[in-house]
This record gives structure tokens, sequence and C-alpha cells, in this order.
């Protein structure tokens, strides 16, 4: 696949997550609510990294280390940090 055709995916997965997160805050607030906007946000967090930052090119080291701060995040927030 092209880099353009590539960031054009990202774009548009970005987009399609984006609302998904706003709907799902329209639902309700509870646990599992939060629990699945947070998964939304590490998702478009890697998309984001390998798409547009082009990471999947980078050495693994590097790659898993951005990658992983989204994941860390997402934790610390779930438990209330």
């Amino acid at each position: 696949m092209s880099t353009s055709r590539i960031l054009i995916v990202c774009w548009a997965m970005l987009a399609v997550l984006s609302t998904a997160t706003v709907a799902l805050a329209q639902v309700a607030a509870n646990g599992l609510v939060a629990t699945a906007i947070l998964a939304v946000a590490v998702t478009k967090a890697w998309l984001i990294a390998d798409g547009f930052m082009e990471l999947r090119h980078a050495p693994r080291l590097w790659r898993r280390l951005v990658l992983s701060w989204a994941v860390v995040l997402a934790v610390g927030v779930s438990f209330g940090v």
C-alpha cells in the first residue's frame, strides 16, 4: 500500500474512532464506558504513531516506547492517578 493510501486510511479510522468516542460519551457515565473510551484513545494513539509518525519502520525499541506511553497513561487514568 502506498504512503498516501496509508495516511488516508489512518485519517479515516481516526475520524471513525473520534465519532465513536463522542457516541460513547453520550451513552452513560459508568466504568465500562470509561474503559471503552480509554481503549479508543489508545487505539487512536497507536494509529497516529504507526501511521502519521511512521513508527512501523522504526527500531523495535523506539516503537515499543512510543506505543507504550498511551497504555501506561490509560492505566494511570483508570486507577485515578
